[in-house]
């Protein structure tokens, strides 16, 4: 088992984004707690936007890695919003208190609009990685391992 979640953490297929194409910021959705979180807040910092599913085995294994490099990375200001493809609230909260998920948890059901701009088309993990000025520099398609996850979020400051 460990074998293949090892294998498994060191697949991923990257998109990189044509010259800066800009991140889909223009959304309000929902927080797990019902609040509204606009996304265009967040420009300005380096942020990664990560499609999910609590069904998702590899979303299972990524998520204590984001929660690790949210740790790490939020003194220089960077910021992590998942983004659950098709989770009710209730979901959510209890696979973000079983994660011990730091970082906002939004809900993306019926975001279709959204949920396609980022690149989502039926499989996750997906992480769209951005830099401060809004504009996209990396789409992750699946998990990788974490010196990769911290390459790649340098490159964003």
């Amino acid at each position: 088992m460990l074998a293949i979640a090892g294998s498994l953490l060191a697949v991923a297929l990257v998109m990189r984004a044509n010259g800066g194409e800009p991140a889909p910021l223009n959304y309000v959705l929902e927080d797990m707690n019902g609040a509204k979180v606009n996304l265009a807040a967040f420009k300005g910092k380096p942020l990664i936007i990560n499609l999910w599913a609590t069904w998702c085995g590899p979303c299972r294994l990524e998520m204590p890695q984001l929660v690790a490099l949210q740790d790490e990375f939020k003194d220089k200001g960077l910021t992590i919003v998942g983004i659950s493809v098709d989770d009710n609230a209730d979901e959510i909260r209890k696979f973000a208190a079983e994660y011990k998920v730091t970082y906002p948890m939004l809900i993306g059901l019926g975001q279709d609009a959204l949920l396609h701009a980022l690149g989502y088309e039926d499989s996750v993990p997906i992480s769209v990685l951005v830099r401060a000025n809004g504009t996209i520099s990396t789409r992750l398609i699946g998990i990788t391992t974490t010196d990769d996850w911290e390459k790649r979020i340098r490159q964003l400051f």
